[in-house]
């Protein structure tokens, strides 16, 4: 799974910091989910989304697979 985290956090204009409190988790997280290290549940996905103002789809999205990788 990918995501835009970081740009929808820009356009909020928060750091990770005020972005983690906005959504009940830590800073650490918002950085592991920005770099693609952590995926996180649906009922953070929502909550992200919906501190953004934007749907699930917009900040989250699956890597189309590529031939090589079938």
């Amino acid at each position: 799974m990918r995501n835009r985290l970081k740009e929808r956090r820009a356009a909020l204009n928060v750091n990770q910091q005020e972005m983690g409190r906005l959504c009940g988790v830590s800073r650490q997280t918002i950085s592991l989910i920005e770099r693609g290290d952590y995926s996180p549940s649906v009922t953070l996905a929502l909550t992200i989304a919906k501190v953004c103002g934007v749907t699930v789809e917009e900040v989250f999205y699956l890597q189309e697979e590529t031939e090589n990788e079938k």
